[in-house]
């Protein structure tokens, strides 16, 4: 096992499987995460002894729980377009990826770890976890999220889920064709790994050219959505109110924290 920071490689025979590696924070996406994914997706692209690949979690817990709120709070509308270009290129990472990868929804995937799930050719999931786009409570408009999700989903659900943030469980993103395989929990990487496999068996040559051609059916589309959130969210950020909710539940998760510190 490779370990580059906050990521983790791991080869089967032709298969990378590669984890996100902050169990403590629910996986969740910073500025290390980010530079670190963007880094071993193409490095592995690039490796003709990598056939396909599995994207999951480290821990229990989560998948990728989003942005990382310790660095989100500290984010203004100086340096938003900066960062969001580069939550951009991670995505773009992912999109340009001519093997297949598959999603191993572990736990918990929300934000931008729901919308790395979406980017993933295919996902694997269990019945109880959860997952959405709760960007609106956040005080954040819901953008590039949305966007993905038209490519899987109606309007009408897509502006529900975008509009409320609700989460929703792995069983009923399976009922609503979010999820592909829905399996017991336990053998949620087994059945990833196996679908990786089955796709590595394919031949390269019209694996890479289906993807190439899925990608520039979406890619105008994904660089518009990418375009708007930065608009959307300069506005939203100006506003203060991101920034409010982020401090509030910094301020909740560290009086409980003392608090289990006292009870201990």
């Amino acid at each position: 096992m490779t370990i580059q920071n906050t990521v983790l490689t791991e080869y089967i025979d032709d298969i990378a499987i590669i984890r996100l590696n902050r169990p403590a924070s629910m996986n969740a996406v910073n500025a290390p995460l980010r530079s670190a994914l963007t880094k071993v997706l193409y490095t592995l692209d690039a490796d003709p002894g990598v056939r396909a690949m599995v994207l999951t979690g480290s821990g229990e817990r989560a998948f990728c729980a989003g942005q990382d709120l310790d660095e989100s709070v500290t984010i203004d509308t100086i340096n938003l377009a900066d960062w969001l270009n580069r939550q951009h290129a991670m995505y773009q990472a992912v999109r340009d990826m001519n093997k297949p990868i598959v999603a191993a929804l572990n736990g918990t995937a929300v934000g931008a770890g729901f919308q790395i799930a979406l980017m993933c050719d295919l996902r694997v999931a269990h019945a109880t976890l959860r997952m959405g786009q709760p960007e609106i409570k956040a005080g954040l408009a819901s953008i590039v999220g949305s966007y993905l999700m038209s490519l899987q989903i109606g309007h009408s659900l897509n502006q529900a889920l975008s509009l409320t943030g609700e989460l929703i469980s792995g069983e009923r993103a399976h009922a609503l064709g979010l999820i592909n395989d829905l399996v017991p929990i336990d053998q949620v990487l087994p059945s990833a790994l196996d679908r990786a496999r089955k796709l590595a068996a394919l031949p390269q040559t019209a694996m890479r050219m289906t993807k190439q051609r899925f990608r520039e059916c979406t890619q105008a589309g994904f660089e518009q959505a990418c375009s708007a959130g930065i608009r959307y969210q300069l506005e939203c950020y100006a506003t203060g109110e991101p920034q409010q909710v982020m401090r509030e539940f910094l301020s909740r998760r560290t009086h409980s924290a003392l608090s289990r510190s006292t009870e201990d």
